[in-house]
């Protein structure tokens, strides 16, 4: 099967077939000045604008999520700046296509002309893959332009990075969206202007709530609900005709990318503001995007243990309950468990004061090395351990007044040493009054107020 070269389009919007093109392509934006939405980025004065003015472009990272540009933009930039636009999709391509393509800029480039390659889904791309760009970016002999969805900080090598400015796509806005739909429905050339149809009471709204910030979604919905309409004889597109043509909305949601790590950040960081109406929400997210419940609630032991802790023993148990519920009963009501255990775990007084104790002792671990075991507090199972001073002078707590017996459990050189602080916040407000007796008595302990003497094991 012979190679599939790199895309290059003669002029930039070449024609085709209306009724074998959809929409969101038939209404991609011909000029700047057409693009809805990232005034951050087009508007007057801002990078692009000025790329544009100046007709020199660099090599760039567009980032974004799904339907609000990226492509567009590239093709676009391409053109405005008088260079040669060739595009290599990286599900289908790989480094011989790129070697083409830069033969080809070579040739290019003796005739004057610039090239811009543009790499859709650039993070699709292996770390070789990559590399292979990285002297003809650093020579100028091509400018390139990728896009993707994904972080460039995860999927994108940091030399290459390095070597091209990132710009951020943000979702477009209810209003750009309503924008985009009006003007496809208006729009007699490239639209569907000729149909005669209007938007109902209600659809607007209803497709604008299904795009969820995609332009090339409000339009394929569009496209769809027109066709229902029509072919009912209707002359207005209804919120039905709408939520026939969607089904079901699907929620931005990649269990394995960019927007998996927003939400169940958001999630986290809800719980530990003790905020159970957002906790809910973002679990309800992940739910109905199709993520996998014991993945949320392995989140909620952790969570239970690192921002309850000992303000609330019970949420461990909790969440560790949650665990067993949703593993046993499954979905959809494992749903049910999951929730209570949100929301308590959202509700209880925080502490994070044993997780900070953690990581204090533990950089003390690494930091200080193997610090002897302070001879009380050995084990003497042998009359030669004895012999040599195992165990002498350990007092068993038990035999003292409240078990707390005066002396050291740490090495000499962390004597005295607090890790775990507890709060003033649910059940640590009696963990922090108990221990500060036991920490007087051992303080006792230091300044020789009954040192480690007496009864032993």
């Amino acid at each position: 099967m012979p190679r599939r070269k790199a895309d290059q389009s003669p002029s930039l919007f070449p024609p085709r077939t209306p009724l074998s093109q959809p929409l969101a392509d038939r209404m991609r934006p011909r000029t700047l000045d057409e693009v809805v939405g990232q005034e951050h980025l087009l508007g007057a004065g801002k990078i692009l604008r000025q790329m544009v003015s100046a007709r020199v472009l660099h090599s760039m990272i567009l980032w974004g999520p799904p339907g609000t540009g990226k492509t567009t933009l590239a093709i676009l930039l391409a053109a405005q700046s008088g260079a040669v636009f060739r595009s290599l999709p990286a599900v289908t391509s790989g480094i011989a296509d790129l070697r083409e393509a830069v033969e080809a800029a070579r040739h290019d480039l003796e005739a004057g002309k610039r090239t811009v390659i543009f790499i859709d889904e650039i993070h699709r791309w292996n770390r070789a893959q990559q590399d292979a760009f990285l002297p003809h970016v650093e020579s100028g002999l091509i400018t390139l332009i990728g896009a993707t969805t994904e972080n460039p900080s995860f999927e994108v090598i940091s030399a290459l990075l390095s070597r091209m400015r990132l710009l951020v796509l943000q979702p477009l806005t209810e209003e750009n969206i309503g924008a985009v739909v009006e003007r496809a429905l208006a729009d007699t050339e490239r639209g569907l202007g000729q149909s005669g149809l209007n938007l109902g009471m209600g659809a607007l709204d209803e497709i604008v709530r299904n795009a969820g910030g995609d332009a090339r979604r409000a339009l394929g919905t569009l496209e769809i609900a027109a066709e229902i309409a029509l072919n009912a004889g209707a002359k207005s597109i209804t919120p039905e005709h709408v939520l026939e043509s969607s089904q079901q909305k699907a929620l931005l949601y990649d269990r394995a990318g960019e927007e998996h790590y927003n939400v169940i950040s958001a999630f986290i960081k809800s719980m530990r503001g003790t905020d159970p109406d957002a906790a809910v929400y973002w679990m309800m997210r992940m739910i109905e995007a199709g993520e996998e419940p014991l993945f949320i609630a392995r989140r909620m032991v952790i969570f239970a243990s690192e921002d309850v802790g000992n303000a609330d023993p019970r949420a461990l148990q909790i969440a560790l309950a949650v665990k067993d519920a949703v593993d046993f009963v499954g979905l959809p009501e494992g749903v049910i468990p999951l929730a209570q255990g949100v929301t308590y775990l959202a509700s209880a007084p925080k502490s994070n004061a044993s997780y900070m104790a953690m990581k204090q002792a533990g950089e003390d671990a690494r930091t200080l090395g193997a610090l002897p075991v302070p001879l009380h507090l050995r084990n003497a199972p042998t009359p030669m351990m004895k012999g040599l001073g195992y165990g002498k002078g350990y007092k068993y707590p038990h035999d003292f007044e409240g078990a707390l017996a005066s002396q050291s459990y740490l090495p000499d050189k962390l004597s005295g040493r607090v890790y775990y602080d507890p709060s003033e916040r649910g059940y640590e407000i009696r963990i922090r009054e108990y221990l500060a007796r036991a920490r007087e008595k051992r303080a006792n302990a230091r300044r020789g107020g009954g040192g480690n003497r007496g009864e032993t094991e």
